[in-house]
């Protein structure tokens, strides 16, 4: 259903798709916040900024839990990610860190 969800024109339903997979990031489950970022960032390139926020703070949730698995995916997509979600999903990281994500992206 969250896939579906965040296939809609409408941006507060995208945004309710991401911000759903909470849930799951609580639970230990990250492939869906993983796969919907991968979804909305690097293949359709969703330019609203409300989603780059959303998307972010998800992808530094999984952060939160497991370092290895958000660094992982950003080693993947840091380079293709929106500045504003590069900058969320870093912001727990050490400066060192944050800077090697930072120029990736660029």
């Amino acid at each position: 259903m969250l896939f579906t969800l965040a296939e809609s024109d409408h941006l507060w339903t995208r945004r309710v798709a991401v911000l759903a997979t909470f849930a799951f990031i609580k639970a230990g489950r990250f492939a869906e916040t993983l796969s919907l970022a991968e979804r909305l960032l690097v293949e359709k390139q969703d330019g609203h900024d409300l989603m780059h926020k959303a998307i972010g703070w998800m992808l530094r949730e999984v952060g939160k839990r497991d370092q290895l698995v958000l660094e992982s995916f950003l080693n993947q997509f840091a380079a293709r990610l929106p500045r504003t979600a590069l900058r969320y999903a870093i912001e727990r990281f050490d400066e060192p860190t944050r800077h090697r994500y930072l120029v990736a992206g660029k």
